[in-house]
């Protein structure tokens, strides 16, 4: 029987703290050269600031803002082949405690699709078929029933999209929520709401004519991810209202779990592996939010899934549904029978 598909997910995926130093700052110890880059000062109330190979150093945007992209070159100046390297900008390298999520992408990907009959706007990226993740750039067009590839041969559970060059919404897609594709919007607090197109296939991802990920003329930037068994795991879940809370199983121990009630109005939320490294897990960020870290929706990481040890409504509110993304420490049993450990 297979545990995994990925025995060290480390390889792809590693969260890595950090104190800024407002001048050069080379973050190292991160394991790999990583394609996307998520930093949030721990400290401070600032943004959340991402960036991409795909788009290039010095490039960001934010996912509590409908900011456009813009070009800072302090920022985010290089992606090192064990990290990356901060300039002296405050957002990222401020002297206060900062955590970056880091994920690896990694082969060269790009679709002519008059070409290869593969969706009707061409697209270049960055794809690692082997963790289910892609970055994928392409040029809106505001035509209905468009699509895009996304490299990954399997259909992505989540593609998250933002224009780049315009002041729009973060739409984050799902089919993992009741069935049906849904949207929410990484940026508010706002419910889940029905998608008016087809959910992704094991080629492409799908378009309508709607500014929020195909406006005319317009680049836009899209994280695709696909299920891999013991790394990766993105469904909902039903809240109990208990203090001894839901278990979601998820077949490996967590490094890192964003969380959304989908069925009514309430903050994201992010915990993660390096900055609780023992149970219960509550220090929380908030993608959709500038706000410091603080202590709220604790749960506990398992060998195999994670148990919501609070009653809030961000968490585990009796009966209201919850949407997550979970990327692994440890797969519950590697490949050669060694299975993970409880905290």
């Amino acid at each position: 029987m297979a545990y995994t598909d990925i025995d060290k997910p480390s390889d792809y995926f590693n969260t890595k703290l950090y104190t800024g130093n407002s001048s050069t700052n080379a973050i190292t110890g991160v394991g790999f050269q990583p394609n996307w880059v998520w930093i949030k000062d721990r400290d401070d109330t600032s943004f959340h600031t991402l960036f991409d190979s795909i788009r290039g150093a010095t490039k960001r945007i934010f996912t509590n803002s409908t900011n456009a992209e813009d070009t800072v070159s302090n920022s985010l100046t290089s992606f090192d082949s064990d990290g990356f390297t901060l300039g002296s900008h405050s957002g990222t390298n401020s002297n206060t405690n900062h955590v970056s999520w880091n994920w690896k992408a990694g082969t060269s990907f790009t679709n002519d699709a008059s070409a290869t009959g593969i969706g009707t706007i061409d697209s270049t990226g960055s794809v690692n078929t082997d963790a289910g993740f892609s970055i994928i750039s392409y040029t809106g067009n505001a035509s209905a029933s468009q699509s895009v590839a996304h490299g990954l041969g399997v259909a992505p559970k989540i593609v998250l999209v933002k224009p780049r060059n315009q002041a729009y919404q973060w739409l984050f897609q799902t089919t993992q929520i009741d069935g049906s594709y849904d949207y929410l919007y990484l940026n508010q607090t706002d419910a889940k709401a029905n998608l008016s197109v087809s959910a992704p296939t094991s080629t492409v991802f799908n378009l309508s004519n709607s500014d929020a990920f195909n406006g005319s003329g317009d680049s836009l930037i899209a994280y695709c991810f696909a299920e891999k068994q013991g790394y990766s795991k993105f469904g909902s879940y039903t809240g109990n209202g208990n203090a001894d809370g839901t278990y979601v199983h998820l077949g490996f121990k967590p490094a890192m779990v964003i969380v959304k009630l989908s069925s009514g109005s309430n903050n994201w939320n992010i915990h993660d592996n390096k900055r609780d490294t023992f149970n219960v897990v509550d220090r929380k960020l908030e993608p959709n939010v500038s706000d410091a870290e603080s202590e709220d929706s604790p749960k506990d990481f398992l060998s195999n899934g994670f148990k919501c040890r609070g009653t809030g409504g961000n968490l585990n509110a009796s009966g209201s549904t919850y949407i997550y993304m979970a990327f692994a420490e440890n797969p519950f049993v590697t490949s050669t029978g060694v299975p993970a450990t409880a905290r």
